[in-house]
């Protein structure tokens, strides 16, 4: 079936190319014209902060069940002036009549005296909104901004803060041009070729386009993040990339064994391009059975990626095939000797030579690697973790300053009761004698009494370790204690943001044991070994740990953050180690195929299991190299991006490739298969009967190269 796909590309490729351009085009046009909403929402159904926020919005408090922003006041000689009054009452006025159902109280308010700092110098006035979409929030962001730029008042510094204009940080540099441009000068050292280099870039390209695009009109059906696309272009383009650079690869050493364009194409397509459709087909099925989560905003992102990943393999097996058949024989120029794969040999009998020394030194530093994964805590990071040049962050610093870390984190505390102000009052004396906790605002009744909240502000900042403990201790200890037989439910959106990280923190392991064992049958099935699955799954499983490891040390711990721009110490971001679990595994599969299937290719011609090794170590090494370079490029560029979502995303990927084709790849991989020798391919006869034979590579002769490595 490839083949004849490759051959109808080729002798069709106008027609193959035209489409896809209408394509693109097609889907670029629509998503501009009809994109569907995104949402950031990471309330759970059924969690205690959804049951808050519904009991408040029914007792008609909805806008304190929605998201917060405060519009901070900051004048070094005090406050207390009439010209800051005026202001202030300006800027309240103007939220209320042009942001539809805010509730805003100023600092001068009666109910704002909590609001003005003790030294009088930092106030702020409180906005509460309903539930909104991203687009919404943006359109608030908008309005405020534009009142805020309407101030003047000599001294008045004046900025806005909270989970409504955090987003104003994001901008910044377009990280995909970065990575493209590093990818495009990896493509041209390993070619040689400028023509090449442009095909893989191409296909990566136009695979992202059309991805993104496909997200945006997917966005009017599911749940769909902000940030879907920008990691669903970062994963399309890494493995458009990295799929065409194994597919011309493969296509010019066929062009220099004398094939004519058509064969070299259709060779090409029946090795590497089986490749690239098991590869791929495994990150989609990956990144899919993140929808079984039972999780809205991670479900929009997998979805997000499976099509734009689903898209390039497309691309790569069709409109490559095409731009292949217009570049021609032009690709057969190449200088390549028998010496080529002569270095990867060399390293591979260095290693062979004392494979329990490179095993147990690999081994360890993989370990090393991992062990601040022990420490790995799930949350989300806040406005303190922006660039001081946005006001967000600025805000949050003023507050942080003027009444402590907590104001930043609000907490609201919903109560249902036929007296529900009374045990409201007695709920706030008993939450309020928590050590953790720094204030509790006086209950708020509902007009018909049967509902009351109370605002508690803690005595950290969102981020810290301190405010979830004390979320836990609260709904555990203090709340059961204090409230009798009322409904009571602690909500708000730091309370949403630990449900979160609790219920992804319970399913991760769930998770990574059925992508592991998934991991392992579909190995056992292409490479007829329980040792080497077992093998390549656990060294899989070691390497994550150590990508996880270098991300909780920078971006919770803090090493080196500033060297690569990221600001603060915060939890690692919830949705994403089961994303990192899911792309990881579905790329760590592509390079494991790649390499084993020439090793066992090489094992069932000649039965010794060190020179397979040898020789499959060396017709792999180049290409493995050269495509890990440009995923870390692709990868790694988003982390000098403005959101430390994808910042903490893309070094998660640029990290576990790093690893995997390096250390595991070229040492810890070819030191096992020589300790285990025949036994790596041991399978009991009565399984290899039972079980589908699934062949991903053709074996492909390559007498010169052989030849000459062997000596």
């Amino acid at each position: 079936m490839l083949d004849s796909l490759a051959r109808w590309c080729v002798r069709s490729r106008r027609l193959v190319v035209a489409l896809w351009l209408v394509a693109v085009v097609g889907l670029s046009v629509l998503a501009g014209a009809f994109a569907g909403p995104t949402s950031d929402d990471f309330t759970l159904p059924g969690s205690e902060s959804t049951r808050a926020a519904g009991l408040l919005a029914d007792a008609g408090f909805e806008a304190r069940s929605g998201y917060q922003a405060q519009v901070v006041l900051h004048r070094t000689a005090g406050l207390d002036d009439p010209a800051v009054r005026a202001a202030a009452a300006d800027l309240a006025a103007g939220i209320a009549g042009q942001v539809p159902g805010a509730e805003v109280v100023s600092p001068f308010d009666p109910a704002g005296g909590q609001q003005l700092s003790p030294d009088g110098t930092i106030g702020y006035l409180q906005v509460d909104l309903p539930q909104r979409t991203v687009e919404e929030l943006t359109a608030v962001s908008d309005t405020i901004g534009g009142l805020r730029a309407d101030v003047d008042v000599p001294g008045l510094q004046v900025e806005v803060g909270g989970l409504v204009l955090d987003e104003d940080a994001a901008g910044g540099p377009p990280a995909e041009v970065i990575g493209v441009i590093a990818a495009a000068l990896i493509l041209f050292m390993a070619f040689g070729s400028l023509l090449a280099m442009a095909l893989p870039l191409v296909v990566g390209v136009l695979g992202a386009f059309c991805g993104i695009a496909a997200i945006e009109l997917a966005a009017h059906v599911i749940d769909v993040p902000s940030f879907a696309g920008a990691a669903a272009g970062m994963i399309a383009i890494g493995v458009g990339i990295d799929y065409s650079l194994l597919q011309v690869t493969r296509y010019r050493e066929a062009l220099r064994d004398g094939l004519p364009v058509v064969d070299a194409v259709v060779l090409a397509q029946r090795t590497a391009g089986r490749s690239v459709l098991f590869a791929g087909t495994t990150v989609v099925i990956a990144s899919l059975g993140l929808v079984f989560m039972g999780l809205a905003l991670i479900t929009g992102v997998a979805i997000g990626i499976a099509v734009a990943v689903l898209v390039t393999m497309l691309a790569a097996v069709t409109l490559l095939p095409a731009l292949l058949g217009f570049a021609g024989a032009r690709l057969g120029r190449v200088r390549r000797g028998a010496s080529e794969g002569a270095a990867a040999a060399r390293w591979a009998r260095a290693v062979q030579r004392r494979p329990a020394v490179w095993a147990v030194g690999s081994l360890a530093a993989l370990v090393l690697l991992a062990v601040p994964v022990l420490d790995l805590r799930l949350g989300f990071s806040d406005a303190g973790t922006l660039s001081t040049d946005s006001t967000a962050r600025r805000a949050y610093d003023l507050l942080g300053e003027g009444f402590g870390p907590g104001v930043n984190g609000p907490m609201v505390v919903a109560v249902s009761a036929p007296d529900a102000g009374a045990v409201a009052a007695d709920l706030a004396g008993a939450v309020g004698a928590d050590p953790g906790v720094a204030s509790v605002s006086p209950p708020v009744v509902s007009a018909d009494g049967g509902t009351a909240l109370l605002q508690v502000l803690p005595s950290s900042a969102p981020r810290d370790e301190a405010t979830t403990d004390l979320v836990h201790r609260l709904r555990e200890d203090v709340v059961p204690a204090a409230a009798g037989d009322a409904e009571v439910a602690i909500g708000g959106a730091q309370a949403a943001a630990i449900d979160f990280a609790d219920y992804t923190a319970q399913r991760l392991p769930v998770f990574l044991a059925v992508v592991l064992g998934l991991s392992f049958l579909l190995l056992v099935l292409v490479f007829r070994g329980l040792l080497v699955a077992l093998k390549a799954v656990v060294v899989n499983l070691l390497s994550l740990a150590a990508a996880f490891g270098a991300v909780v040390a920078v971006f919770q711990w803090g090493w080196g953050a500033d060297l690569i721009g990221v600001e603060g110490e915060a939890p690692v971001e919830a949705w994403v180690p089961m994303m990192l679990i899911a792309i990881v595994f579905g790329l760590s599969m592509d390079y494991e195929v790649f390499l084993i299937s020439r090793i066992r290719e090489e094992y069932d011609r000649s039965g010794d299991n060190a020179s397979a090794v040898t020789l499959g170590l060396a017709r792999t090494a180049r290409v493995i190299t050269a495509a890990a370079a440009i995923m870390v490029c692709v990868f790694g560029s988003f982390v000098f991006g403005a959101t430390r979502e994808l910042q903490l995303f893309g070094f998660g990927l640029a990290v576990a490739v790093l690893i995997d084709a390096t250390l595991v790849r070229l040492v810890l991989v070819p030191a096992t298969m020589e300790l285990l020798g025949k036994a790596n391919w041991w399978l009991p006869r009565r399984l290899d009967r039972a079980l589908p034979h699934l062949t991903v590579e053709t074996p492909v002769e390559d007498r010169a190269l052989e030849d000459a490595l062997v000596r």
